[in-house]
C-alpha cells in the first residue's frame, strides 16, 4: 500500500503541475503567468504530494530504497500532467494546444548539453523553494523560486512533461529530452545537500 500512495500523491502533483501549465498558457503576460504557475507547487506543499523535482534533492540523505520511490514518482508525475493534457484537450479552453506547441518546439530543438545545464539550474532553484518552505513555511519563497526559473528559460521535467503531453508532441527525441532535464533537475537539486555534507575541519 506504501507504493499505491506514494504512485497516487505523485499523479496528484502531476495534475498539479498540469494545473500550473494551464494557467501559465492562458495568461499573456509572462510575468504574471510565471507568478501564477506555482499555484501547483504550492498545492503539493501545502498537501504533502509527490513530486519529482521536490523530492530529489532528499537523496543524498536516503537510503538507497529511496531511487525506486523517486521512480515511482517521476512515472506518477508524468501520468498526472497527462491526464491533464488530455483533460484540458478536451474541455472549452482554447488554444492550449498551439501554445504548448511552441513551447515543445523550443524544447525539443536544442541541444542535449544546454537541456542539461538549464535542467541543472531549475534543479538548484527547485530546492532551495521547496526546503525553505519546509524550514519557514513563508509560501513567498515558492513563488519566487518558480517564477525564476520560468523568466530564465530553465527547464523543468515535470511541466515539460505537460507541454509535450498537451502539444502530443511525443516522440523519442521527446522523451531523450524529459530524461536529460530530469537528470539535470536531480544534479542541480543535490548541490547543496552534497556540499552540506562535506565534514568540517575539526
Amino acid at each position: 500500500m506504501k507504493y499505491v500512495k506514494t504512485f497516487a500523491l505523485a499523479v496528484l502533483a502531476g495534475i498539479a503541475i498540469g494545473i500550473g501549465g494551464i494557467v501559465y498558457l492562458s495568461l499573456e503576460n509572462k510575468i504574471a503567468g510565471a507568478l501564477m504557475f506555482t499555484v501547483g507547487l504550492y498545492t503539493i506543499c501545502v498537501h504533502g504530494l509527490n513530486l519529482f523535482t521536490g523530492k530529489v534533492g532528499y537523496l543524498a540523505e536516503q537510503p538507497h530504497s529511496y531511487l525506486m520511490d523517486l521512480l515511482l514518482i517521476w512515472c506518477g508525475n508524468f501520468c498526472g500532467t497527462y491526464l491533464a493534457a488530455i483533460a484540458v484537450q478536451e474541455s472549452r479552453i482554447f488554444g492550449i494546444t498551439e501554445k504548448a506547441a511552441e513551447l515543445s518546439a523550443v524544447k525539443s530543438e536544442d541541444g542535449l548539453l544546454s537541456l542539461l545545464l538549464l535542467g541543472i539550474f531549475c534543479g538548484f532553484l527547485m530546492f532551495v523553494a521547496v526546503d525553505g518552505y519546509k524550514s519557514c513555511k513563508n509560501p513567498v519563497i515558492l513563488f519566487m523560486g518558480v517564477a525564476a526559473f520560468i523568466l530564465c528559460g530553465f527547464e523543468h521535467c515535470i511541466a515539460d512533461m505537460f507541454y509535450f503531453s498537451a502539444a502530443n508532441a511525443w516522440s523519442g527525441r521527446t522523451l531523450l529530452v524529459i530524461l536529460i532535464i530530469s537528470l539535470g533537475n536531480s544534479i542541480g537539486a543535490l548541490f547543496i545537500p552534497l556540499v552540506k555534507k562535506i565534514p568540517q575541519d575539526t
